[in-house]
């Protein structure tokens, strides 16, 4: 089937919003199929699909021959199992389906037996003491990938068990179950991963084999220890995405195959904590049903959602099933209807196109596949109510013209605004640690803001203003970035860059943050450039009036807005005052309309553009507009402490107002040099509104 072709005849009765029913849905999950076997060319091959990115995902080419060999396992492990989560529900929809000549039961029925079970196989996976063999006992803790895609086997065993699972003679299913319990009881990732064992001791109890389950019980209470509120689960230093496409899946999966029977207290602390994430989880999706590119792995993309998925499997679901398959659908859309999304069949290392910014090196070219998680509501039959209730739209179906809803979550520092004039979800985060150095860390979970529509870019690839010429200075898009002077450009070290965001908390609509430039725990943060961070939603954006906090000058601070994508941009000037802007109109690369416009106030000296090539997911060329200003003398009072900007963002095509783009009416401060070295600073808007900002005693409201 071919992308234009798949979601015709859509349903807008049932499904106003998206015009998806249960049938697009089965339609999308052939296609993708096809696409994984048109790479399969014999029923004997593995899945094992082309690789576009040669030098990041593994197999690694500079890796030991021993290291290599593991992750060729590794490899066709990933490209069974995260292809079976798609094709086991869609085998338990249709038994008999043939994809590309192949029959998919029989094809996973027998690849999953001589992946696991046929020692002198090339596709044998190993058990995990032969692969701590393989790799010489360098690390008696060490885990293995193929945890992470047992677990992913056991979901498709579950998915379709009467086809394949039952069908299996009681020798087989000895075998395979006797090599999913050592992965279960052995050793793994001390966070997410535990979920992994967790769910494969699950499954071979509901099946009857033994399990130890003292191991159960301590995978189990490290999982609730995470729990940091709201709904959100802490996996590693920051918060993302696992904690829905992981925490909020495999939990509530685990209450049904064990929980609920041999553990119920614990199994009703996740119930609880699943339902709590649905009180707000929809807003983090925008008007379309569009997920936010943030945190790592984004080449899973709209897996997010199977986090609905997952609270259908309680006793006591809470999820609204009609705004539960909008947002899914919305998800689906987002990345199905792009002509950039598939190469040769297969969803590429990207968010959209191929993106080799946001790849880690522990994927592979088939780890994509875990998007396949999305699919998984397909276990859900045509009569349930996630198929057959109305889509409604939730939040935005109740806000006005230039309302914003703003959701702020203490626990996982977390504040998210829907906004209703353009569409939008804007996310901004807090609790962030990230290594001195680790770029791409930064690019993923410490952007002051976050866009569904405008996704992360990257460092820009060349650095040219408008008028061209070489630019004196660095900027990131929705970054600070401090420069040390005097220096040229080549100086890495004269350049510092915010890898770590305390969280300080909301107060009248106003969010706090602190952030610190290059960021080592044995300095102490006195010796640390950093920057104390306001910010509050207009109805196109964000304000920001953000203070300085240097021990050190001269610097060159720079503050980019968001990246716009170049496919034929429109480039304005405006001043009002003191105040400048800056607003880009253009189209991004389905040829959508986009508007963007960055506005500077006290504190700046001026604006300027960077084009770049490469750096942002949607588009290949792109435009950063970017605020700049310098700091002279070591000690100056009487230089501005506040650097205050507002970046909006339209979609419709209609243009800014002046209003929109010059919304601030007074600023007035408390000091009484006008610099915002200390005490109030007032904010009075053109629409009646007033925004204060205090830092003050913001040192003892910090967490981390």
């Amino acid at each position: 089937m071919k992308r234009e072709e798949l979601f015709q005849n859509r349903d807008y009765t049932l499904s106003p919003f998206s015009g998806l029913t249960r049938q697009h849905w089965l339609q999308a999950a052939r296609m993708l199929l096809e696409g994984i076997f048109s790479h399969v060319k014999n029923p004997e091959n593995p899945v094992v699909t082309v690789r576009r990115e040669m030098e990041i995902t593994y197999p690694h080419p500079d890796a030991s021959p021993q290291q290599q060999a593991a992750e060729r396992k590794a490899q066709i492990f990933e490209g069974l199992a995260r292809s079976f989560l798609i094709a086991s529900v869609m085998i338990h929809e249709e038994p008999d389906l043939t994809v590309c000549g192949i029959c998919l039961r029989e094809y996973y029925k027998k690849h999953i037996l001589l992946s696991c079970t046929v020692k002198d196989h090339s596709e044998y996976v190993g058990t995990y003491e032969e692969m701590q063999e393989m790799t010489g006992h360098q690390d008696p803790f060490r885990p293995f990938q193929q945890t992470v895609e047992t677990c992913a086997l056991v979901i498709g065993l579950w998915a379709c068990r009467e086809e394949i699972w039952a069908a299996y003679t009681i020798e087989e299913r000895n075998l395979l179950a006797a090599f999913l319990s050592e992965y279960a009881h052995a050793n793994t990732v001390p966070q997410n991963w535990r979920l992994f064992n967790m769910l494969d001791l699950a499954f071979l109890n509901m099946e009857g084999y033994p399990i130890d389950r003292t191991v159960m019980r301590d995978h189990a209470q490290a999982v609730l220890g995470w729990y940091a509120g709201d709904g959100w689960y802490r996996d590693g230093h920051s918060f993302d995405y696992y904690s829905c496409w992981a925490f909020s899946f495999y939990a509530p999966l685990w209450n049904l195959w064990y929980g609920y029977s041999e553990e119920p207290v614990i199994a009703g602390r996740f119930e609880e904590n699943s339902n709590t994430l649905m009180k707000t989880f929809p807003d983090f999706f925008d008007r379309d049903g569009f997920v936010n590119m943030w945190g790592r792995s984004s080449i899973y993309r709209n897996a997010v959602t199977s986090a609905f998925d997952g609270n259908f499997f309680l006793k006591n679901s809470c999820a609204d099933p009609g705004l539960a398959r909008r947002i899914c659908s919305g998800s689906l859309l987002q990345f199905m209807e792009r002509d950039d999304f598939l190469w040769e069949g297969i969803p590429t290392l990207g968010f959209y196109g191929q993106f080799t910014p946001l790849v880690q090196r522990y994927s592979c070219a088939e780890s994509v596949f875990w998007l396949g998680k999305a699919f998984l509501c397909l276990h859900l039959s045509a009569d349930h109510p996630f198929w057959t209730a109305r889509e409604n739209n939730g939040s935005w179906d109740h806000l006005e013209e230039k309302q914003v809803k703003e959701t702020c979550l203490p626990g996982p520092a977390l504040a998210f605004s829907n906004h209703q004039a353009n569409g939008e979800t804007i996310l901004r985060t807090g609790k962030v640690v990230k290594q001195k150095g680790d770029t791409g860390g930064i690019w993923a979970y410490g952007k002051l803001c976050y866009s569904t529509k405008y996704p992360w870019e990257s460092s820009p690839n060349a650095a040219s203003p408008d008028e061209g010429g070489c630019l004196p200075f660095r900027s990131e898009s929705m970054q600070y970035v401090i420069q040390d002077l005097p220096t040229v450009l080549t100086e890495e070290d004269s350049f510092h860059y915010g890898n770590v965001i305390f969280w300080g908390g909301e107060k009248d609509h106003v969010l706090y943050r602190r952030q610190y430039f290059d960021y080592v725990p044995e300095k102490e943060c006195h010796w640390i450039q950093g920057m104390d961070l306001a910010d509050f939603t207009v109805p196109c954006g964000i304000m920001r009036v953000d203070k300085l906090r240097l021990f050190r000058r001269p610097v060159r601070i720079t503050l980019g807005a968001f990246g716009f994508p170049d496919n034929g941009t429109v480039v304005e000037r405006k001043s009002l005052g003191k105040a400048h802007a800056v607003i880009l109109k253009g189209k991004d690369h389905m040829g959508r309309c986009r508007a963007m416009a960055m506005t500077i106030y006290d504190g700046w000296e001026k604006l300027e553009i960077i084009k770049s090539k490469g750096s942002n997911p949607d588009s290949l060329y792109s435009l950063l507009v970017c605020a700049v200003t310098d700091r002279h003398r070591q000690y100056d009072g009487s230089e501005p402490y506040v650097l205050i900007s507002q970046v909006i963002t339209r979609n419709d095509g209609r243009p800014f107002s002046d209003e929109e783009l010059f919304p601030v009416k007074e600023i007035l401060y408390e000091d009484g040099w006008n610099t915002g070295a200390f005490g109030k600073i007032l904010l009075r808007m053109k629409d009646g509104t007033e925004r204060t900002i205090n830092f003050d005693r913001m040192e003892g409201k910090l967490s981390l």
